[in-house]
């Protein structure tokens, strides 16, 4: 009798932390918290001026592709599975890029070719002569040795790049006052981004193995550089990674700041676009400590636009 009491009490301690621990993480709510629009960058109206066009304009092309070829969607679709998200986390990611990078192709086929332009390109990521293997060798990047995988382990190499070396002279060799894969990770030009996702070089090694494990492509390496763009240009293998980093959002706004975000794409293709979603988490969780109160993530206005949107974008699927 002793026994089964103790079993009963141990099973309803079980359910009783189960919602408790559940209630921990808020379900951040749907659509935007600011009424209009964050301001564009001057880069992106210059650029779309650039090119006589207007972000209605490239919004409706990119939404015409979406909604025309369906081998596009069909993969988005399979990917986004294959990650735990909803496809239109994906879709508001891709309209983003298009939107405010650069315009999109008119079919899913004009990223194969695209990509098979660069195929067999030579290049190498470095700065001044220095390799990027000969530089993350120096000693100020002893501490992320220990690091096991390739998410922790180029974050932690980001954040050395931040702290010991942009804007600095070290060694007698001075670093530019830029983002660590503006300065070694695009060998063409700065600010450049490729394929239909619009995948940083840096953000395509930083989520390898996520993407090895699922999508079973071989994992990137970053002395072989032609091996990185391939990845991130050939559509089948870009998607993977969008998916993947809107996926690494979520679990980390779960896990850090304890809120959901998976209902609102705004705010995945806010941090899809800005990026280091651990180090905002972990900010965003130190402020609402600090404060006593739930302050709440905000899209910004590329974010903003998939939430006004989404009614449109949701109809594509």
């Amino acid at each position: 009798m002793r026994r089964i009491l103790i079993s009963l009490l141990v099973a309803v301690l079980s359910l009783a932390w189960i919602p408790a621990r559940a209630a921990s993480v808020l379900v951040v709510p749907p659509g935007n918290r600011n009424a209009e629009q964050p301001a564009i960058p001057g880069a992106s109206v210059r650029r779309t001026k650039g090119t006589n066009s207007t972000f209605e304009r490239k919004y409706q092309k990119v939404r015409a592709l979406l909604a025309t070829d369906t081998k596009l969607m069909s993969k988005i679709k399979s990917i986004s599975r294959a990650y735990g998200i909803e496809p239109i986390h994906v879709i508001g990611a891709l309209v983003g890029e298009h939107t405010y990078n650069v315009d999109a192709y008119d079919g899913l086929q004009s990223y194969y070719v695209k990509a098979a332009s660069y195929a067999g390109s030579s290049f190498r990521f470095a700065y001044d002569g220095e390799s990027i293997a000969d530089f993350v060798a120096r000693p100020q990047f002893s501490a992320c040795a220990a690091k096991s995988d390739s998410y922790s382990l180029w974050t932690c190499r980001e954040d050395v790049w931040d702290s010991a070396f942009r804007g600095r002279t070290v060694d007698g060799k001075s670093f530019p006052n830029n983002r660590f894969s503006a300065v070694f990770f695009q060998p063409f030009y700065a600010g450049q981004t490729f394929g239909l996702g619009q995948v940083n070089p840096l953000t395509a090694l930083m989520l390898s193995d996520l993407v090895a494990s699922t999508s079973g492509v071989a994992k990137l390496d970053e002395h072989k550089a032609a091996d990185v763009y391939n990845a991130i240009m050939d559509p089948d293998m870009s998607l993977a990674f969008v998916a993947a980093s809107i996926r690494k959002s979520i679990d980390d706004y779960r896990s850090i700041a304890g809120m959901d975000i998976s209902n609102n794409p705004g705010l995945t293709a806010t941090l899809y676009n800005v990026g280091n979603s651990r180090q905002r988490a972990a900010a965003l969780a130190a402020r609402n400590r600090s404060s006593g109160q739930t302050v709440w993530p905000e899209e910004n206005y590329y974010g903003w636009l998939i939430n006004d949107k989404l009614d449109d974008l949701k109809s594509l699927l």
